[in-house]
């Protein structure tokens, strides 16, 4: 996915061209001080994610915005909160408040990757991509491997910045992939995203309270996003 920072200050553009390092599938192909230069770049660039300040130079980031007929997902990163509002009715993904941490940047990006995954599966066939899905087991790769995954062995499945580690009864398998692939990759009915770090085999719960979920002797926190609908999915099963 290609994307380009517009960003006056050097020091927020810094952070957020660090951020982007540790996130595989995301090549920066731009950075722009002023959005008309950026503009210019628009017309002649395949560009799918803008990370957007709002108060520049010259033309601030959401008028910037109003003048793009087609516009790439875009994430708005500012230090001024008044505009949130605006800019969720000009539709962007998401609106970050500088200083952006990494944990929240992540978010933003794993929201970006489910919008283009939705959209792609709508308007074109199915491709085989390194996870591959079964319905017993999955291939996920590591290293240089693609390593079988039984999914019944499967407890929980944790993202670490930019690579994912699957946690087995008898072993943990690392791959450099988002956890939204993973997720998206898993049957639904077996398995349950409770948080933006860990997904959950729902027949490996032994416990789970309204903040969390315990596996064996792991106890893994339930995400406020993710609440509501991981405990709907959980007391179901309760007598």
């Amino acid at each position: 996915m290609n994307c380009i920072i517009i960003d006056d200050e050097p020091l927020a553009a810094r952070v957020i061209e660090n951020h982007l390092k540790q996130i595989e599938n995301l090549e920066l192909i731009g950075r722009f001080e002023h959005a008309m230069d950026a503009f210019s770049f628009l017309q002649s660039n395949v560009v799918d994610l803008i990370f957007l300040d709002i108060q520049m130079p010259k033309i601030n980031g959401l008028s910037f915005l109003k003048s793009l007929k087609k516009r790439p997902h875009v994430i708005l990163c500012t230090a001024y909160r008044e505009y949130a509002l605006e800019g969720f009715e000009l539709d962007v993904v998401d609106y970050l408040l500088k200083p952006i941490a990494f944990e929240r940047f992540l978010q933003s990006v794993d929201k970006v990757f489910r919008i283009s995954n939705a959209h792609l599966q709508h308007t074109i066939p199915s491709q085989p991509i390194a996870i591959e899905k079964a319905d017993h087991f999955i291939f996920v790769k590591s290293d240089k491997e693609n390593v079988k995954v039984n999914l019944d062995t499967i407890c929980y499945i944790e993202s670490l910045k930019n690579h994912i580690r699957i946690h087995t009864e008898n072993a943990t398998v690392t791959t450099l992939k988002p956890i939204s692939a993973m997720e998206d990759r898993l049957p639904p009915q077996r398995f349950i995203r409770i948080h933006r770090s860990y997904i959950v085999a729902l027949h490996k719960v032994t416990s789970f309270t309204q903040t969390q979920v315990t596996i064996g002797k792991k106890a893994l926190p339930i995400g406020r996003l993710y609440k509501q609908e991981a405990l709907r999915r959980l007391q179901i099963h309760i007598f």
